[in-house]
């Protein structure tokens, strides 16, 4: 199961994946974990980046290796996400890869429908069991904060601290 992640940290412009947000001038790393807390993906962006405008480019980098030949899988079979992942687009683009998925409609959009009557459309789908597995991608984000560099961001240029949370990322990969 992946999931598209909560930021770690916060972000900024340009190259760097700095920006200013609540936080200060900082960057996020919006990740996708599988079931057992591993990361799949990375992506930095600055720290005032929205984590929506980053699901399509987090799914579109998980790439996991098959054992035997044959190119990597790049479609998850299912997909958890938070309330920050219910639009449109999102849904839109799961539906068009025909990947399953789990996201909670926001009240608002919810009183919306309900205030259209029949033409609003019935309630997406929603598995409360496979929503309670959400939380691995909060543990996968702690798994990556015990590495040091990961967790401070010292690291001035963007692909820098990527390569800093990649190796980070290959580490709790070894130990699993």
């Amino acid at each position: 199961m992946a999931e598209p992640g909560r930021p770690l940290g916060g972000g900024g412009a340009g190259g760097e994946g700095l920006g200013r947000s609540r936080g200060g001038f900082t960057s996020k790393l919006h990740l996708s974990a599988d079931g057992r807390c591993r990361p799949l993906s990375l992506v930095v962006t600055a720290g005032q980046r929205a984590d929506c405008t980053q699901f399509r480019s987090v799914l579109e980098k998980i790439r996991i290796p098959r054992t035997g030949p044959g190119r990597p899988r790049t479609k998850p079979d299912s997909l958890a996400a938070g309330k920050a992942y219910s639009n449109g687009p999102c849904r839109q683009y799961l539906r068009q890869r025909g990947i399953s998925h789990t996201i909670p409609e926001k009240t608002d959009s919810q009183a919306a429908r309900l205030r259209k009557g029949s033409r609003g459309g019935r309630p997406p789908g929603f598995d409360e069991d496979r929503y309670k597995k959400r939380n691995t991608v909060e543990r996968a984000i702690n798994r990556l904060k015990q590495s040091w560099a990961v967790a401070t961001r010292y690291d001035k240029c963007g692909y820098v601290f990527l390569g800093t949370a990649t190796a980070a990322t290959l580490i709790i990969w070894l130990r699993t």
